[in-house]
């Protein structure tokens, strides 16, 4: 995986997972929560969602090989997914499909289910982040490739740890209008991942279609 690729991992991580548009969810779940159990959660949800990223990582292939789904149908299908999110992220809709719906998003347990249900899922590893991941892993190649592709992820949830960690803080410097800014710049950049994704999966599907271009 060249250092183009990664940049392009990076960006789409990044977009789909994006820390500073999770933070007004997080702040709006963790309303009346101390600072201390701010912080004990955040510590379980980077927790939780570096283990769920592991799994996909180095099981995601083989779950969906067990389906009998190709790599590249997957590719289609998940720069669909990544599409409808950057579709609603441009038009500041809810994507209740990961982000949950309200009715999910207002189930309040304890903190370390709360982390997982529906912080860490949906919010943060959702249909769009497992798809990512999927994707990325089916194309790394070798070992030292799906390393760096784990950097990349690993670096993304150090930044989510790093804001989630210190919401209190964030949460008095963030307003609306950056918040807004910021979902709809990683909505541009996440459909248009979405788009070259659609494009290399039809493309190997459908060989037919690039020599006719």
């Amino acid at each position: 995986m060249d250092k183009t690729e990664l940049i392009k991992a990076f960006g789409a991580f990044f977009a789909i997972m994006n820390p500073f548009v999770n933070l007004p969810i997080f702040l709006a779940l963790t309303t009346g929560f101390t600072v201390a159990q701010q912080r004990t959660l955040a510590v379980k949800i980077v927790l939780f969602s570096a283990l769920m990223c592991g799994v996909i990582l180095l099981a995601g292939q083989a779950i969906i090989h067990f389906f009998g789904i190709t790599v590249d149908q997957f590719r289609v299908a998940g720069g669909i997914v990544l599409a409808h999110i950057a579709w609603s992220m441009l038009n500041g809709d809810n994507i209740s499909s990961h982000h949950g719906s309200d009715a999910e998003q207002g189930q309040m347990q304890d903190l370390s289910g709360l982390a997982f249900y529906p912080i860490t899922f949906p919010m943060i590893v959702g249909p769009g982040t497992i798809a990512t991941l999927i994707i990325y892993a089916g194309h790394a190649g070798s070992a030292a490739a799906l390393l760096a592709l784990s950097s990349v992820v690993a670096a993304i949830l150090l930044m989510l740890f790093a804001v989630l960690f210190f919401a209190s803080a964030f949460g008095k410097v963030l307003s609306d209008t950056m918040r807004v800014i910021t979902t709809r710049l990683m909505g541009m950049i996440l459909l248009a991942i979405a788009v070259s994704m659609l494009v290399a999966g039809l493309s190997s599907l459908f060989p037919g279609l690039a020599g006719t271009s």
